[in-house]
């Protein structure tokens, strides 16, 4: 117990938001101290085992561009651990970074996770930041943790909804009184976007683009609602047909066209949410509207579609991006007050 007390007066807390395409790390009285890409740059030698070489923005950049021997991997998928080992060592990476490289260090660690994760992805990403040196690991699902960090009001006896769209997921949820009515989880999210636009333009253009292209289309011109200004960009990539590289001008409505399908179906989660719910939480929400988070509520227009679907009001919490974790930092600030929202093995 000494030696416990000791370890943690030279740790600091931490609250982490474990996402498919970004990791940011809130710490206890400084706030958010890093926001980097899932993404971490591997060497594989010939027995196949794994080095790390970087981790963050520098893994980002070899994304598309690395020899056979080294990988860019996305150890994320759909919002949960696709490579146990990789998750480790990119957690471990983030801890002794913000620790300044300190090996004797281990903080309590909150980490936010989608509401629809099964029994053994949880003790997966439990062991993961136990392994990369967590004294102490809490669970928190993702829309509560988005929901606190918007500023809803979640432990009043009234509806408040919220929908986070990440890069791996889209969590809808109903919280009132600190618990979770109804929550629906998708595997849709900016990464399902990204991959359509990758369809698109290689079916109608024979152009392949790589994921970071998609996403610089997304962000530069992506709408999920139709507008009468029209944009367009220059993309260049590699023609199929010829195998040479090559510049193609796309528009704002191709790319509306090219999203429609994984942007109705957080649409249709949303609707099938407001059907699910009792009809008292359903008068609050007619009052309090829908909030927006997570790095999909920026896509430019997603706020008008959904209040044209469900004739309800619909805000976007500010800075969108950073609402899970905030939340989750804000619930490991407050333990003792939010203990009932944190998850149990």
């Amino acid at each position: 117990m000494f030696i416990d007390n000791i370890i943690g007066i030279f740790s600091q807390d931490l609250a982490i938001d474990l996402g498919t395409a970004n990791t940011l790390i809130y710490v206890k009285d400084k706030g958010i101290v890093s926001n980097e890409p899932s993404v971490v740059a591997v060497h594989i030698d010939s027995r196949g085992e794994k080095k790390i070489l970087s981790v963050g923005k520098d893994a980002k950049k070899m994304l598309g561009r690395t020899p056979g021997n080294i990988q860019a991997i996305r150890p994320m998928k759909d919002g949960v651990i696709a490579d146990f080992e990789v998750v480790e060592a990119m957690l471990k990476y983030f801890i002794r970074k913000i620790h300044n490289r300190k090996t004797l260090v281990r903080p309590r660690i909150i980490i936010a996770v989608p509401s629809g994760i099964t029994a053994v992805e949880r003790r997966a990403v439990r062991e993961s930041a136990e392994a990369a040196g967590a004294r102490v690991v809490y669970l928190i699902e993702e829309p509560v943790a988005a929901a606190i960090g918007a500023g809803l009001p979640i432990t009043e006896a009234a509806g408040n909804m919220i929908v986070d769209i990440g890069g791996g997921t889209t969590e809808v949820a109903v919280i009132s009184m600190s618990g979770i009515v109804y929550a629906k989880s998708i595997r849709v999210g900016g990464d399902k976007i990204d991959d359509s636009i990758i369809q698109y333009v290689k079916k109608k253009y024979n152009l392949l683009i790589g994921d970071r292209t998609a996403e610089l289309i997304k962000m530069t011109i992506g709408t999920a609602y139709p507008t009468e200004e029209i944009s367009t960009m220059n993309i260049k990539g590699r023609d199929l047909l010829s195998g040479i590289p090559k510049i193609v001008e796309i528009t704002s409505a191709e790319i509306y066209e090219a999203i429609s399908e994984p942007v109705s179906q957080i649409v249709d989660a949303v609707k099938t949410t407001l059907e699910k719910i009792p009809p008292e939480l359903s008068s609050d929400i007619v009052d309090r509207g829908i909030a927006l988070a997570g790095g999909g509520a920026l896509l430019k227009n997603i706020d008008i579609l959904i209040r044209e679907n469900t004739e309800l009001p619909v805000i976007i919490a500010d800075d969108p991006l950073t609402c899970v974790v905030r939340g989750a930092g804000m619930a490991l600030d407050e333990l003792n007050i939010l203990k009932d929202i944190v998850l149990e093995n």
